[in-house]
């Protein structure tokens, strides 16, 4: 009898210990946990443990694709491997868990960062500009400043209005919203804290059980609570609520950091760390993926079998298999790098470097646009998160101090009703010009794709609420700096890859300030901040500008001082747009790459415009939106959208499971007390019978 009572008490066990919801917190338990010290036990060291096959192969282990990795693989009937070309970033876990160490010890430069460069920018002096990107699992996730800020419900009811095929209606905001409060726990300031601040925030706009905290450090300063005030003076008013679809004004916004232990909350510790381990999940860190495998066909989608992949440049590349799809989750450089050395995009750029066309595709890596973003710098007689660094504080609590304060402000507020509607009509009437300057590929539907994002931007965006200029404070350092960055620029550059080989970085050409309203916009935005300077009570702690400084004043003085001195605000998007087919786009609304029957692009890139706000945030709402779409699909709840329109939903003869054969029959997870209760019971009234 032993014998069948042991398979049964591991078959218990193995119930509640190896379901998903193992790491949820129970109904009677504290909802907090310490995970600091966890380690994903789904990470593989060494590739000759994976498997030869997967249903789901995701390429890219950062911030989309480790969403994508928990949120699939919850399903038992579905196995799922990730392949990260960066590291796991084990060695280095401290460094990337403490938040203050963005500032002062960063990543940035590491073997953890891409490094990528621009080429030279016209509008930036000729100069290449920096772009780091994570290289390490979490992506740029684990790397990056740590804001949390939504975007406008506008911006994304203008996803679905721009997308006529989105029938189920994924990207409006309704939806989108509660996308985004899936992925995220929400943590109140301290009283202390929210008073020096001048924080403000409605609890019930956010998340209560979701893996990403949003929250604040766990130290302050009188600095900060001085914003809010200060920019009220100039006309800007405060936003107690900006997580509810309305993101314009100034506030103190949230950041990834989870106050149980003060460390930065992000991809891999909000979702695959605190995860039981999962014989269905493994995620290879190391593993460059270099090109897609297709099924041969003569007429029809392109079918992906899987993919290749090498450690390094020179190592011999290894196939995977993909029983059901490749999901790429790679971001907005390396999704599109992807595509094309799989020989999917402009067939003019994949012929020149020597890759043989398989779907010729000419949104790929086109309309490529970014946040751009510059300093004023000021000294200060007042205390800086810089001077107690570098008079060797390192309290938690104090590492846990990032910059926050932010404020989102209209045309209107920047430039007064009457020159605003100058402004506007002025780029309206540029549409067609821009289209024919910026765009040098010459397809006809990539012009009308950015032909209709110019007009959202122009008739919708300019002439709403809509920030244009973001504002930052940042204290980190000993000075006080200032920040404006432009929102939706005009301007719209191009990606492509000049070799066959993954490891050689992408031609990178974001077009920074091409079109003259984005620096029109952005000189009134550095002319705003010095006014912020100077507006009570933040004015009584800065002492003077260093950075320009008063030798620039009128508007030439701005235009050359803006050229030499802005930069990227890390917000890459636009290369796998999610549009029409007939406007140049990538990805259909249920993420479907046109002309593929089981290919999907889920990450930043598939953003069509820029969207007022950083890119985080709505990103663990797309990603989680996109786990939804492909489960449900899969599981038989809906069937793809667009499906006999402009792409293919994947069939039957691409996989050994067929989504309309493959209901979910695995065992349901226990998720109560009372379940747990049952189990325990059960182990221990075998127990005592032995």
């Amino acid at each position: 009898m032993w014998p069948l009572i042991k398979s049964t008490i591991l078959t218990l066990a193995s119930i509640y210990f190896l379901s998903p919801s193992f790491a949820s917190p129970l109904p009677h338990e504290p909802r907090e946990r310490d995970f600091s010290n966890l380690r994903a036990r789904n990470i593989v060291s060494d590739s000759s443990d994976i498997q030869s096959s997967y249903d789901f192969i995701i390429v890219g282990g950062g911030l989309a694709g480790l969403v994508l990795a928990s949120r699939l693989s919850e399903d038992s009937n579905h196995t799922v491997l990730v392949l990260e070309a960066g590291e796991s970033g084990d060695a280095n876990i401290t460094q990337i868990n403490t938040p203050a160490d963005t500032y002062y010890d960063s990543l940035v430069g590491s073997e953890y960062d891409y490094a990528y460069q621009t080429v030279q920018q016209a509008g930036c002096a000729n100069r290449n500009v920096s772009w780091p990107r994570g290289k390490v699992l979490g992506g740029s996730s684990a790397i990056n400043g740590m804001y949390l800020v939504r975007p406008n419900q506008p911006e994304i009811n203008a996803l679905h209005s721009i997308n006529p095929n989105d029938t189920n209606e994924f990207w409006t905001w309704d939806s989108y919203y509660a996308a985004m409060k899936k992925s995220e726990i929400f943590d109140a300031p301290s009283a202390d804290i929210a008073s020096e601040a001048g924080i403000q925030y409605n609890a019930e706009s956010y998340g209560t059980n979701g893996p990403i905290h949003w929250s604040y450090p766990g130290e302050t300063f009188n600095l900060v609570g001085n914003w809010t005030p200060s920019l009220l003076t100039l006309g800007i008013p405060t936003n107690a609520d900006a997580a509810s679809g309305d993101n314009s004004g100034a506030y103190i916004t949230t950041s990834s950091i989870n106050p149980s232990n003060w460390t930065r909350s992000y991809s891999r510790s909000g979702y695959i760390d605190p995860l039981p381990p999962r014989s269905n999940l493994d995620i290879l860190p190391s593993a460059t993926v270099t090109n897609i495998v297709w099924k041969s066909r003569t007429t029809g989608n392109l079918t992906a079998t899987g993919v290749q992949w090498a450690s390094s440049s020179t190592a011999a590349k290894q196939t995977v298999n993909a029983n059901k799809e490749v999901i790429l989750a790679a971001g907005s450089i390396g999704s599109t790098q992807v595509l094309q050395l799989s020989g999917v995009g402009p067939s003019k750029y994949l012929q020149a470097a020597g890759v043989d066309v398989q779907l010729d595709l000419p949104g790929v890596g086109q309309r490529l646009q970014d946040h751009l973003s510059g300093s004023l710098i000021y000294s200060t007689n007042a205390e800086t998160a810089g001077d107690m660094h570098n008079d060797g504080v390192a309290t938690a609590e104090f590492l846990s101090y990032i910059n926050s304060a932010t404020a989102y402000v209209n045309l209107t507020t920047l430039f007064g009703s009457d020159s605003a509607s100058a402004l506007i009509s002025s780029a309206q009437a540029e549409v067609d010009s821009s289209a024919s300057s910026f765009l040098p590929l010459g397809d006809s539907t990539v012009a009308a794709g950015y032909k209709a994002i110019y007009d959202t931007i122009t008739n919708q965006f300019y002439s709403s609420n809509s920030g244009q200029i973001e504002l930052l404070l940042s204290i980190t350092s000993t000075s006080v700096l200032i920040q404006a960055a432009i929102q939706h620029p005009l301007s719209a550059g191009e990606l492509y890859i000049t070799s066959n080989s993954a490891f050689d970085y992408p031609y990178i050409n974001p077009n920074y300030l091409a079109h003259d309203a984005d620096l029109t916009i952005l000189r009134e935005g550095f002319k705003l901040a010095r006014l912020v300077s100077q507006a009570s009570p933040l004015s009584t702690y800065l002492s003077g500008e260093t950075t320009p400084g008063s030798s620039v004043s009128t508007d030439d003085q701005w235009n050359a001082w803006i050229e030499s001195a802005v930069g990227t605000e890390y917000h890459p998007t636009g290369t796998c747009a999610m549009l029409p087919l007939d406007l140049g786009g990538v990805v259909s609304p249920s993420l479907l790459v046109y002309g593929t029957s089981n290919v999907r692009v889920a990450d930043a890139s598939v953003y069509p415009f820029d969207l007022s706000s950083h890119l985080g945030a709505p990103t663990y709402g797309l990603a989680e939106q996109a786990s939804t779409i492909i489960r449900d699909y899969w599981n038989g709840v809906s069937t793809n959208p667009n499906s006999t329109t402009s792409s293919s939903s994947p069939s039957s003869s691409s996989s050994s499971n067929p989504a309309n054969s493959n209901t979910n029959t695995a065992l349901r997870p226990i998720t109560s007390a009372y379940g747990l209760i049952g189990v325990f019971g059960a182990i221990a009234s075998l127990m005592m019978v032995l």
